[in-house]
């Protein structure tokens, strides 16, 4: 059953050095304040799984909290490249970064095998395209009754979950609206899993026909950090900071300009108050 706990108490607990963590969320809901906590508690030696890694990886990876990436499409939305991941890669600071890159239907058929206990995906796709010959975990395999080759990948099982998310009742179990992404998939798939919340509330109310409800019981943590998504949206709570994407291109290019904004922005603040942003963004 899941725990109310503070953003720290949640992170101290259930994120360790070493562990894989995959952080989720698509277009919207991308949990930017827990990521932030991970990176002020210094966990070292990462593997970070992510569909869509952007700029919360970005600034994860520029931290040193990043070993490995698992991940289907790196950048910076409707702006260009992540350059703390790209310095990663090409020149090994703040050291190298491995990669196993997949694509889109991959990554989500992996998770679903992972939340259904399975060991390995299987799907019809990497016809024609050269990933396979740079990732090992590609895989071909031979249908028993048709005989119809069909791609492979290991399952996703990180250790640890962490999503955004609308609201939690005070029972612990979660409400997610709008666009969906894999957060569904990656909880179940997860031996433990955070999720922060914009509110808590005594009764969710008229849902949406596409709303997720992930019971109490699939959770570690719940944690109320409203604005908690800020700069990417929570829908229903507050929009998109296009101008933070723009403006993170520049102060990421360079490692001087980035460091000294990690250190006023995020090392130097406490849990919520980067997520301060979003509260001020929904009033």
């Amino acid at each position: 059953m899941s725990t109310f706990m503070s953003l720290g108490e949640a992170i101290a607990s259930a994120v360790h050095d070493g562990d894989s963590v995959a952080i989720e969320g698509f277009t919207h809901l991308i949990p930017h304040a827990a990521a932030h906590e991970v990176i002020r508690q210094r966990r070292r030696d990462l593997t970070l799984v992510r569909m869509t890694p952007d700029i919360v990886y970005d600034q994860m990876i520029g931290m040193g909290c990043a070993e490995k990436l698992v991940f289907s499409w790196g950048g910076n939305p409707g702006v260009g490249s992540l350059h703390r991941f790209r310095d990663a890669v090409e020149r090994g600071w703040p050291h190298p970064l491995t990669l196993e890159e997949h694509a889109h239907a991959a990554m989500a058929n992996a998770y679903a095998a992972g939340a259904a206990g399975l060991p390995f995906a299987l799907f019809r796709g990497y016809l024609g395209v050269d990933l396979p010959k740079v990732n090992p975990n590609i895989r071909r395999v031979t249908c028993p009754f048709t005989g119809e080759e069909l791609a492979a990948v290991p399952a996703l099982r990180p250790d640890v979950a962490i999503v955004h998310a609308q609201k939690a009742d005070r029972d612990g179990n979660v409400l997610i609206e709008g666009i969906l992404g894999v957060q569904k998939e990656a909880v179940l798939a997860a031996k433990r899993a955070i999720v922060t919340v914009e509110e808590i509330v005594d009764d969710f109310g008229p849902r949406s026909p596409n709303a997720v409800i992930l019971p109490s019981w699939t959770l570690t943590a719940v944690v109320e950090v409203p604005g908690g998504a800020y700069p990417s949206y929570a829908h229903g709570y507050y929009d998109r900071d296009n101008a933070f994407y723009l403006g993170w291109d520049a102060i990421a290019r360079d490692r001087e300009a980035f460091m000294a904004w990690m250190k006023a922005n995020v090392l130097g603040q406490g849990p919520e108050a980067f997520a301060a942003h979003g509260r001020r963004a929904a009033a």
